[in-house]
């Protein structure tokens, strides 16, 4: 398959953008990366093909697929070998939910503890520490939230991870210290190719929430 047939509409800082090309690499599917200025001025391919205006797109053979977790599925559908999902109705249920899960609560948690002021910072880390908790609880003793597998939730929850170290400064707080299973989980996924190739390093993180929070008129 040649990469023109797989475009994504990309940001390289962005947790949503790192699931959908951690899921493409999995499947290995070669695509290319076309970069969005969202501060500077979006493209019109991308205000074209996402009414929100919002990255990550994937198009493909020129049709705009939305949303990172409707993007992953639609990869897993779209190149079926080895899928992101359990095989019994119930267990893609469950899978369904902790995604959603990790996108309801995950972000929003972090970044009030990124551009939070004073007293919002200690309540948004406490509540972001206990989303993690439940999701640890729901891990369990598992190498993945898939089982065994790498899978539809591990995908969704370990490009989010990608922010952690942003948390953890404007926080001042280690997670493994509240959530050691789940640090663990973090660390065991981010061996693999597909991840480690696609997260950046946590300094270009930082770098860039410097300028963003500096940007929000947050002080440093």
């Amino acid at each position: 398959m040649s990469k023109a047939e797989v475009t994504l509409l990309d940001c390289w800082v962005s947790p949503f953008c790192m699931r959908v090309k951690i899921a493409l690499e999995e499947k290995g599917v070669a695509y290319e990366s076309q970069a969005e200025d969202l501060f500077g001025g979006k493209s019109e391919l991308l205000l074209t093909s996402n009414p929100h205006g919002k990255v990550p797109v994937l198009l493909h053979n020129e049709k705009p697929v939305s949303e990172s977790a409707i993007i992953v599925a639609y990869i897993d559908e779209t190149w079926p070998s080895s899928s992101f999902l359990p095989p019994c109705a119930y267990g893609r249920a469950q899978a369904r939910f902790w995604a959603d899960y990790i996108d309801k609560k995950v972000f929003d948690a972090g970044k009030g503890i990124c551009l939070g002021k004073g007293e919002e910072v200690e309540v948004a880390k406490k509540d972001f520490i206990e989303v993690i908790k439940t999701l640890e609880k729901t891990l369990g003793d598992k190498d993945f939230f898939g089982g065994d597998t790498f899978g539809f939730v591990d995908i969704i929850g370990i490009a989010m991870t990608s922010w952690f170290p942003a948390y953890e400064k404007y926080g001042s707080f280690k997670l493994e210290d509240d959530c050691p299973k789940f640090s663990a989980w973090i660390k065991r996924s981010s061996e693999r190719e597909s991840v480690a190739k696609v997260i950046p390093q946590a300094e270009k993180v930082l770098g860039f929430m410097a300028m963003f929070r500096k940007m929000m008129g947050v002080e440093e």
